[in-house]
């Protein structure tokens, strides 16, 4: 078997040398395109736009300056960072500006990515984006209101239709699993959820989702749970109606903006 195979090499050889070879594309890029690789992802480019600003780490690795300390298995220089990031710093670097989604959500990752690569352009850029989103982005309005009466309930309104689907999964998360989603009987639209179903009982107003009165959690701990989260997600705290009692869940009506 061994002598099968070192014959079958040597024929492969005659055939054509470079069968066996590691891909010369990879090996020997061309003085004006460089292929590198980024945490696993490959990325080829001009030498000229990496080597773009001048006391970058990429402009010292592509000069010269600084050796190439690691390869992959292709010959192609490693660079242990993260892979995906990296399209928006080579983008940059083609055209000197930075465009992002806007929902682009990677802000603090791409800024550690521009202090690795000593790009303080991208660093600048970056700012100047984030600044530019503050001043585009609306402000979300939430309402929050309970009439304590069992054909109103609570109502829960947002501008920010982001702020109602997180507020819906909570509700799944404590109902400790009795939930597979959010029940449609309770929504009003995108932007509203009305709880209108309560019974009362000793140990005050429970929510009844189905035919065989499945407990899901009382009024006040679903209030005090949208509340909390209003709170962590960035809105403050602008009115609240009735709070005679002492008790913000005990409020009828409590308005946030973010």
């Amino acid at each position: 078997m061994e002598w099968n195979l070192r014959r079958m090499e040597s024929e492969l050889r005659q055939i054509n040398p470079d069968l066996l070879q590691p891909s010369k594309s990879f090996k020997k890029p061309s003085s004006g395109t460089i292929t590198i690789n980024v945490g696993g992802y490959l990325y080829a480019a001009q030498r000229q736009t990496l080597a773009k600003y001048p006391g970058s780490l990429l402009e010292e690795m592509v000069s010269g300056k600084r050796p190439v300390q690691h390869i992959d298995s292709m010959g192609n220089t490693f660079i242990d960072r993260d892979g995906p990031i990296f399209r928006h710093v080579l983008n940059f670097l083609r055209t000197g500006e930075l465009i992002l989604p806007d929902d682009f959500k990677e802000v603090a990752l791409l800024r550690r990515e521009a202090d690795y690569y000593r790009l303080s352009e991208l660093s600048q850029a970056l700012q100047d984006w984030e600044q530019q989103q503050a001043i585009h982005r609306e402000p979300a309005f939430l309402e929050v209101t309970d009439s304590h009466e069992r054909s109103q309930g609570l109502k829960v309104y947002c501008s920010d239709t982001a702020f109602i689907e997180k507020v819906k999964g909570r509700l799944v998360q404590i109902s400790k699993s009795r939930l597979d989603g959010f029940p449609e009987e309770f929504e009003v639209s995108s932007n509203v959820i009305q709880f209108r179903h309560f019974i009362k009982s000793e140990q005050g107003s429970r929510l009844v989702l189905k035919e065989d009165s499945t407990f899901l959690c009382t009024l006040e701990t679903l209030k005090l749970e949208t509340v909390m989260m209003a709170l962590r997600g960035g809105f403050r705290l602008l009115t609240c109606l009735d709070s005679s009692r002492g008790s913000v869940v005990q409020c009828e009506a409590l308005h946030f903006v973010k």
